[in-house]
């Protein structure tokens, strides 16, 4: 029997740093509820999406820093999101600052999680490509602070069975990368979900700014082509606090092409139903990991230090 699972992207637009998470998830909820008139079984929100993307800023008040992160999952302000994901029946994927103590350490990560048609969370990322940089440097127009703001992941690349397919998750700068897609190829995943918030202009390479939505797709459908596997990216889009953020949002397919996307850089929610049996066109065949990949020759490729 073919498997099909009806995919949603709900790109959101700019959230002002002002705004309450409480609006963001009024929001998202309602591109839930659109989901739902489309029988959407799984939907993707951005990354950092209960939030303005803060690492803009270099922020030196520990307090107004530690305002943008989550203590808890589910917590006050998005447990309606969980309750409406339960009521309507869909599955979702969320990104989030993570705030937590394991081992008697504090912590604070880049996260998405995994959550069930029932509301449960299945599924927890921790972003491991950080981008930008860890100290203040002013002569930019704003500044990209994850590496100051964030630890890398320390989960790796999780693979989720859930929905009757294998689920994977990564989270903005790490589609750029092809060991995420591949390292979540080698495990057979059917769906990749992806949340991004992208700035149009690059400062330390503007003469790169007029490519990004074509380096945002680029990498979405050559990591969805190379291993197989359905792509799902959420962008967070549009003028956010005087920085203008790519859209994009998208599905693509195993074959490479993307078969919906985003059209504005508001709120918006695409959908399409996913043919997962379509993974075994390119991964019984020109990708068959088994009969053709030649792992004893890509040994650089786990060194610490690489030379070019």
């Amino acid at each position: 029997m073919t498997r099909i699972l009806n995919l949603g992207v709900a790109q959101l637009g700019p959230i002002a740093r002002d705004e309450s998470r409480s609006s963001a998830v009024r929001r998202m909820i309602e591109l839930m509820e659109q989901a739902h008139q489309q029988k959407v079984e799984l939907i993707v929100f951005p990354e950092l999406a209960l939030t303005t993307f803060f690492p803009r800023w270099y922020l030196e008040d520990p307090d107004e820093l530690e305002a943008f992160f989550e203590t808890e999952m589910p917590n006050q302000a998005t447990q309606p999101l969980f309750d409406a994901a339960a009521r309507m029946g869909i599955g979702f994927y969320l990104g989030y600052a993570e705030l937590c103590v394991e081992n008697g350490q504090r912590h604070q990560f880049n996260t998405s999680i995994l959550v069930d048609r029932s509301g449960i969370i299945i599924g927890k990322y921790r972003k491991i490509h950080l981008p930008g940089h860890s100290e203040h440097e002013p002569e930019r127009p704003f500044q990209h602070l994850e590496k100051r703001y964030f630890e890398t992941g320390n989960l790796g690349f999780p693979a989720f069975d859930a929905m009757d397919a294998k689920l994977g998750m990564c989270i903005c700068n790490d589609r750029r990368w092809p060991e995420t897609f591949r390292l979540l190829g080698l495990k057979g995943v059917e769906i990749v979900m992806v949340g991004y918030n992208t700035p149009v202009h690059y400062p330390p390479a503007p003469q790169m700014d007029h490519l990004q939505d074509f380096h945002n797709h680029l990498s979405l459908q050559a990591g969805a082509y190379q291993n197989g596997t359905w792509v799902a990216g959420a962008a967070k889009a549009g003028k956010e606090e005087g920085c203008d953020l790519i859209g994009g949002s998208c599905i693509v397919a195993p074959s490479g092409e993307i078969m919906v996307r985003c059209e504005t850089l508001g709120d918006e929610l695409i959908s399409w139903s996913c043919n997962l049996d379509e993974c075994r066109e390119i991964q019984d065949n020109i990708f068959n990991f088994s009969i053709h990949r030649e792992p004893q020759e890509y040994g650089a490729l786990s060194e610490v230090t690489h030379k070019r």
